[in-house]
């Protein structure tokens, strides 16, 4: 579904992605994984179409994607964002910003789309004309993914989604997703700093450092720590807490 060859995003002399490949199969659920400012994120906005000037190959459904993207492109690929707050307009009821990409695709009965995903995302209909304010964090980010979910994607590209939750919502949220996934049939690729969310989602996933690919490996091989890489198997370890032996050895 998805297919990224040779991927390089440059900022002036910057290099924020540096020649990175991987496959999406249909219906597989893959994970970026890297500490902040390893370029996963960056990555994935060069797929959603919100990065300019970058090189290399980018694949989805077979189509081969250029820096310009058609109508049918967001149709089938949709982006679920960081922060839920900041990604709903805070003047618009839920009702409106779902409605809204139907009406810019020229598509008929919104209010029943608006209510099927509502539905979908665990709200009930009392949601439908409150504004972001009047909700919750956890309540936010299922109407983000209620608006991802409006054209009836084939793939959801997840910028952190959790990360700005409590974590008892986060759970919650990625419960949804994964149910989500498995009843639509959907494509993900899922950008996480944290190991534990990024195994628990997805069955393979590529680490990444300073805008390269350092490892890709089945998520067994993260939940077992049978990672070859000196900075994957540092990143397990700084995931799990502190380590006195690791914080020595970078002291020396």
């Amino acid at each position: 579904m998805i297919e990224i060859d040779g991927l390089t995003v440059r900022f002036g002399g910057f290099t924020a992605v540096d020649d990175i490949s991987f496959r999406v199969a249909e219906g597989q659920a893959f994970g970026l994984v890297g500490e902040s400012g390893s370029g996963k994120t960056t990555a994935l906005k060069a797929i959603a179409g919100l990065v300019r000037g970058w090189s290399g190959r980018i694949a989805v459904g077979g189509e081969v994607l250029g820096e310009r993207r058609s109508r049918g492109f967001y149709r089938q690929v949709q982006m679920i964002f960081q922060d839920p707050y900041g990604s709903l307009h805070p003047r618009h009821t839920v009702d409106r910003t779902l409605a809204e990409p139907v009406r810019i695709h020229g598509l008929r009965d919104a209010g029943a789309r608006v209510e099927r995903v509502l539905r979908a995302v665990g709200l009930g209909p009392e949601f439908r004309y409150r504004f972001p304010h009047q909700l919750s964090g956890g309540q936010r980010q299922r109407v983000a993914i209620a608006r991802a979910l409006m054209l009836e994607p084939k793939v959801l590209l997840l910028d952190e989604p959790t990360s700005s939750l409590d974590v008892s919502v986060q759970a919650e949220i990625l419960n949804l997703l994964a149910a989500l996934r498995q009843a639509r049939g959907l494509t993900y690729l899922f950008v996480s700093h944290n190991l534990a969310v990024i195994a628990h989602m997805c069955s393979e996933l590529a680490i990444m450092k300073e805008g390269r690919l350092v490892e890709q490996v089945p998520a067994a091989a993260l939940r077992s720590g049978a990672l070859a890489d000196p900075y994957s198997r540092q990143l397990l370890r700084s995931s799990e807490g502190y380590d006195r032996v690791a914080a020595a050895a970078l002291v020396d």
